[in-house]
Parts: structure tokens; C-alpha cells; sequence
């Protein structure tokens, strides 16, 4: 049985009538861009054949009930008038952060009862949450018929992880979710918000390995390391890292402590290694042309 029949079945069997629709938000792989996207640069993701599936069906009150079937059928349940942080159970942020997050900008929208099941290993790397994400944003707008298009929807995750979950993450992983194409990379520009889409030739495949690590972003060096990439900015007078080039980085090397100095160089030779992927992409394929 697919997980979309799955959610399906689940959401009638715990709910007692069925779900209006089922709703999917892709992980994603970064092919080369890491780090590159809270400090304005570029990164090169593309969307997997991973994700989140959520059964879904609009309320007419205020409520909202969740059914995680990948947290041990763990169910939750609040009023959009009430949203609080979760210290037990943090997959119910997620949760409502974005419904919070979209509140701001739809105040009007109903409860919603959801089933939710993801194949994306969690903390491998590959965006769960902002898979997870993606699909309540297209379940709660298309229920309640919201024309919330992809660059909206990818802030107002990116704004849950940053405001409500407490991960200051870049945009990269919600657009890619919300806006990539089936077959294509994205070199997405994180300052401006436009991108171009390219096909990956058919005779490359992209294999992702589990290593079993597990990696979480909130409470881990990654909020860290976007402080030690705002201070280098900030102390040569750039908004971010991606103003500065290499010779202004070397010429200022003695102003900088030896991790922030490694920390900027990373980054400012990634955006250059990211750019040069894709003309090498190009070079082998026509690319299809895409803005915001």
C-alpha cells in the first residue's frame, strides 16, 4: 500500500469518515551550496522522491487534531486560538508554528483534522521538517481555498522554524520543497528569491546515503555557526557574507579570530563552487529559465 493510501485509510479509521484530500511536501538534497543560504548566497538543491503525505479534511470550529503515524500514532490537539509551545512532543511545533506563521498573514482560516506520515529519514540531512511543512501549507490552503503561492508559503515555514521552533534556517530547504521540479535542480539566489530550474541529464543520478547520524538544527552548532558568519560580515561592514570576496577576506584576515576566518572562506569560495555546478549542468543540457 502506498503512504498516500495509507494516510488515507488511517485518517477514516481514527477520524470516522474520510479525508477531502491527500497532500505532499518533497524532501530535498543540497547537490553543492552548504551554508551558502543564511548568508544571501546561492545553493543548488533539488527535490527527492522523500516526503511528507498528510490526510486532510477543513473543520468548521477552530480545532485542529493531528495523527502522527511515524511518532509511536502520537495525537495531538488545540485550538488555532490557543497555539503554545510543545516541550514534549516537538513534532507538534512544526505543527503549529506554521499554522501561527500563516495565521498572519490569513486570520480567517478553520480548524483542519490531519493525518500525517513521512518517509524522510528524520535528522538525516534531507528536510523533514520543511517537507513537513510544505504539506500543512498546501493542505490548509487548498481546504481553505487560500491562493498562497510557492515564495509565500516557503517564508511563512522558514518563518515557523525561525520565530516559533527556534532553528534559524535560510530559505532554501521550504522553496525547494514548495517550487521544485520533477528531474531539475534549482540554483536558487537566497537574497533575491529568483532561480533557474536545469534538468540533471538523464545519465546522472544523484545517490543519497544514510549514514545513520542523526543531526537536529535547533540546539545544534548550526545557530551557532550563522552567529560566527553574521559577526565576520558585520566587522568588515557587508550585510551579509556573500558582498565579500576572497582578496577583501584575505586582505582582512588579521581582524579575524582563525575558526571565523575559516568559517567566511567556506562560504564565499561555496558560492563559487556553486555557480560553476551549474554552468557545468548547462554545458550539458539546455537549462529551463524560471523567476519569482
Amino acid at each position: 500500500m502506498s503512504r498516500k493510501e495509507i494516510v488515507k485509510q488511517s485518517f477514516t479509521e481514527h477520524y470516522g469518515y474520510r479525508a477531502e484530500g491527500v497532500f505532499h511536501g518533497p524532501g530535498r538534497v543540497n547537490i553543492i551550496g552548504d551554508h551558502t543560504d543564511y548568508n544571501d548566497g546561492f545553493v543548488l538543491p533539488a527535490a527527492i522522491n522523500f516526503g511528507t503525505d498528510i490526510a486532510a479534511s477543513l473543520r468548521s470550529d477552530n480545532t485542529v487534531r493531528v495523527l502522527a503515524l511515524d511518532c509511536n500514532n502520537e495525537s495531538v490537539e488545540f485550538s488555532l486560538d490557543g497555539i503554545s509551545f510543545d516541550e514534549e512532543k516537538m513534532w507538534v511545533n512544526y505543527v503549529g508554528g506554521t499554522l501561527l506563521e500563516l495565521m498572519k498573514h490569513y486570520p480567517q482560516i478553520n480548524g483542519i483534522d490531519m493525518v500525517v506520515s513521512g518517509d524522510v529519514p528524520l535528522g538525516a540531512g534531507l528536510s523533514s521538517s520543511a517537507s513537513l511543512e510544505i504539506a500543512i501549507l498546501k493542505a490548509v490552503s487548498r481546504l481553505n481555498k487560500l491562493s498562497l503561492e510557492g515564495v509565500r508559503a516557503a517564508l511563512i515555514g522558514q518563518a515557523a522554524e525561525n520565530d516559533f521552533v527556534g532553528c534559524n534556517c535560510g530559505i532554501m530547504d521550504q522553496l525547494i520543497s514548495a517550487m521544485g521540479r520533477d528531474g531539475h535542480g534549482m540554483l536558487l539566489d537566497c537574497r533575491s528569491l529568483t532561480f533557474r530550474d536545469v534538468a540533471i541529464p538523464a545519465d546522472l543520478e544523484i545517490v543519497i546515503v544514510n549514514s545513520n547520524v542523526q543531526r537536529a538544527l535547533v540546539g545544534s552548532e548550526y545557530n551557532t555557526r550563522r552567529e560566527q558568519c553574521e559577526a565576520v560580515a558585520e566587522r568588515l561592514g557587508k550585510k551579509a557574507l556573500r558582498d565579500i570576496t576572497m582578496t577583501e577576506l584575505q586582505a582582512n584576515k588579521g581582524l579575524l579570530d582563525e575558526v571565523a576566518f575559516r568559517r567566511a572562506r567556506h562560504v564565499i569560495t561555496e558560492n563559487e563552487r556553486t555557480e560553476a555546478t551549474l554552468q557545468a549542468l548547462l554545458g550539458m543540457m539546455p537549462p529551463v529559465l524560471a523567476g519569482l
